[in-house]
């Protein structure tokens, strides 16, 4: 009996088919753009500058010279110690001294510094150059300030008094005031701060600090001229 032989058939293999590959919408903008700038830009080009967006740099900032001087107000530039013995002697009349009087013998000692005033100063008594490497300042006289009486350094070295002023010591509650002593000495000591150098050891000291300021802003030539000074004014 014959054999039957049954065969699978082969299985047919289908190919997809190939999907083409679309190139975004915005890349064929873009290089339609190029295409466009390209020939433009040419044309252009024979009329624009070398450097057609270089930037323009305008310095509108303040002097910071005048803004360091406003800030100091006052600059005291120099000190003076002083030294004075005020000797004050009170008589009554027709009356020994034994009797009714005081005389007496005080040391002052004093401070007064020499300053030079700052709060007025505005760019007009700046001047600076066109570089900015020097600078013209036009200050007010250096002036004394009030004397400052040190009592630790101030005493009496003697004090006389009559009969009359022992004894009203003796039965009375009230100290001896020496007020008017420490403000004679405060004016004498006034006078001699006032014929004392102390004007020009301020002059020289200012000029030091502002060439010293001036040059770490870098402004490396500075002339300072000061005011005549007014009279005595302290």
């Amino acid at each position: 009996m014959p054999t039957l032989l049954f065969s699978r058939p082969a299985p047919v293999v289908e190919s997809a088919p190939r999907r083409r590959r679309r190139v975004p919408f915005r890349l064929l903008a873009a290089g339609a753009g190029l295409a466009v700038l390209v020939p433009v830009g040419v044309t252009v080009a024979g009329w624009l500058p070398d450097e057609p967006f270089a930037q323009d740099v305008v310095d509108r900032s303040t002097t910071p010279l005048v803004l360091a001087l406003q800030d100091l107000h006052e600059y005291h530039a120099a000190t003076g110690t002083f030294q004075i013995v005020v000797e004050r002697e009170v008589d009554t009349r027709y009356v020994p001294s034994v009797i009714s009087g005081e005389r007496v013998e005080f040391l002052a000692t004093g401070t007064a510094d020499a300053y030079v005033d700052f709060a007025g100063l505005d760019a007009g008594r700046v001047t600076l150059s066109a570089d900015g490497t020097s600078a013209t300042i036009a200050l007010p006289a250096p002036r004394v300030d009030e004397v400052r009486i040190d009592p630790e350094q101030s005493h009496v070295l003697d004090r006389d008094r009559g009969l009359v002023e022992r004894i009203g010591d003796a039965l009375g509650d009230n100290p001896v005031d020496d007020s008017e002593l420490y403000a004679l000495a405060e004016d004498r000591l006034a006078a001699a701060a006032a014929e004392s150098d102390l004007r020009d050891r301020a002059e020289t000291n200012t000029r030091a600090m502002l060439t010293g300021l001036a040059g770490s802003l870098g402004v490396d030539e500075v002339e300072v001229r000061f005011a005549e000074p007014t009279g005595n004014a302290g």
